[in-house]
């Protein structure tokens, strides 16, 4: 998968900046599109390459960043289909747009959960 900051020159050991993960976050949450999400194993895949040794290591630091802009308003962190608290959440979660994350709370055909 070609992404945004994908770098095929990094080293599975070498760290990557906050500042790009959060680029590369928003960059595939904006190209996604509204009331799409994106799981957040595709930003450090986008970022560490296929293989877990490379993109394993910055699923914490995707959290990390993921939690700040969510508290920031600027993405929505989704479980079940629904938004939920930046700082109280666990398990499985999804990453969308701030506005997509709004209408997911709500009920209807475009609030089930993304497989």
């Amino acid at each position: 998968m070609s992404g945004p900051g994908k770098s095929s020159d990094r080293k599975p050991g070498q760290s990557v900046d906050e500042g790009l993960i959060e680029t590369t976050l928003l960059d595939l949450v904006d190209g996604r599109g509204a009331g799409k999400t994106v799981c957040p194993s595709e930003v450090a895949r986008a970022l560490g390459g296929p293989h877990p040794d490379g993109w394993g290591k910055l699923m914490q630091p995707v959290r990390r960043i993921a939690v700040r802009l969510a508290k920031a308003g600027r993405i929505a962190i989704l479980r079940k289909g629904r938004p939920v608290d930046p700082d109280d959440f666990r398990g499985v979660y999804r990453l969308g747009s701030a506005v997509a994350g709004v209408g997911a709370a709500s009920s209807g055909p475009g609030s089930q959960p993304e497989v």
